[in-house]
């Protein structure tokens, strides 16, 4: 049996008419970039995420680089952030010339520790930028705490998150301003690239509307120099298409899930995989279904998985404070232990809407075979 890691075509299936017709409505108006098809998924996307504004622009990376523009993050600065996760968190505050500062994060969420952040504040922290990683939220009250105690903005990197809580508050909510990301792969994702900014603050608004429009606040007069990331409407057509079905994915993802948890629990896996933990009073959207697998057995694991024909991936093989591009930071093997021993031993199992249960006990079983031999 073959199970990939993600199966879009599945998804697709089932929306093809109605995303036909969408795109349709586009090419009918003309209108690709920005526009009316924009604006509604923007109304959309901040009623969803309980917000009073949303940003559509061009990736989530750029959504990352333009809140960090709008907070204006530069030369000189720090950006306190988690060594645990996409390459683009870091990399938007090196291009602005400040240093990403990192701190470990929690052994069982993979966030950011809100202790070592408050130990990591000096007086050049211009932002805190936690990930929520997985599709889970990172412990904001202690950060949100932080943030308005030493006067220090939270921009969230929601990315992988779209929909997720913590206390019953949405992510890219809590924060000065949040990031989504609408890559393919993600639990809300486009036909390529696309991503948008939450925030409630009405001068972030408009100072993001302007920085993705190279700085232009009327045709031909720029305010402030921006960037060039504008969302276009096919993808944002596709999008609205999606919407509607979110929650529903997202209560499929959580239902396999923890039927994966009770499989490992019957197949007396408990002891050899570690499953993702919840945090009380979060709603976790499982955007990825990471294990964990201990005593250096976790490539021969992925290995066997291969032969089987199950997709898995490893996010993230090398932290980021060991990327070769970002040694001149100066950081060591060592320094943040909890991150480098997860980047050792996590592996992502398919989790999906349209996993079959005959795919998933097939997983289930493939992993047990691993560990009987």
């Amino acid at each position: 049996m073959k199970v990939p890691l993600l199966d879009l075509q599945a998804q697709y299936a089932m929306l093809h008419q109605e995303v036909r017709v969408a795109l349709e409505r586009v090419f009918e108006s003309q209108q690709f970039v920005l526009g009316a098809e924009v604006q509604a998924l923007e109304e959309e996307i901040a009623k969803y995420s309980q917000t009073k504004f949303a940003i559509g622009c061009a990736s989530g990376s750029d959504a990352v680089f333009l809140a960090l523009m709008a907070c204006e993050v530069g030369p000189g600065d720090d950006v306190i952030t988690t060594p645990f996760s996409f390459f683009a968190t870091a990399a938007a505050i090196a291009r602005l010339g400040a240093r990403p500062v990192f701190v470990d994060i929690d052994e069982r969420t993979y966030n950011l520790n809100p202790a070592l952040v408050a130990e990591a504040i000096t007086e050049r922290t211009k932002a805190i930028m936690p990930v929520h990683l997985y599709g889970q939220c990172a412990d904001m009250d202690p950060l949100m705490e932080l943030s308005r105690s030493h006067g220090i903005p939270i921009i969230e990197d929601a990315a992988q998150a779209i929909g997720a809580e913590d206390r019953r508050r949405r992510a890219g909510s809590m924060g000065a301003m949040g990031c989504l990301s609408f890559y393919p792969s993600k639990n809300l994702g486009g036909a390529g690239d696309g991503g948008m900014l939450l925030t409630n603050d009405p001068d972030h608004a408009q100072r993001l509307k302007m920085l993705r429009v190279h700085g232009e606040e009327k045709k031909y007069h720029h305010k402030v120099i921006g960037i060039n990331s504008r969302l276009d409407a096919l993808q944002a057509a596709v999008l609205r298409v999606k919407l509607p079905h979110l929650d529903e994915w997202t209560a499929g993802r959580q239902r396999k899930a923890q039927q994966y948890e009770l499989m490992f629990n019957d197949a007396g896996l408990g002891e050899q995989i570690e499953v993702p933990f919840v945090r009380s009073n979060a709603r976790h959207i499982f955007h990825q279904f990471v294990i964990r697998v201990r005593d250096g057995r976790r490539e021969a694991l992925r290995d066997h998985l291969r032969e089987c024909g199950v997709g898995t991936d490893v996010y993230y093989p090398v932290p980021l404070h060991l990327q070769e591009c970002l040694a001149y930071l100066g950081y060591q093997d060592g320094d943040f232990p909890i991150a480098e021993h997860a980047a050792k031993e996590t592996l992502a199992l398919p989790v999906y809407p349209e996993l079959t249960d005959e795919q998933q006990d097939y997983v289930v079983s493939a992993i047990a075979k691993f560990f009987r031999s």
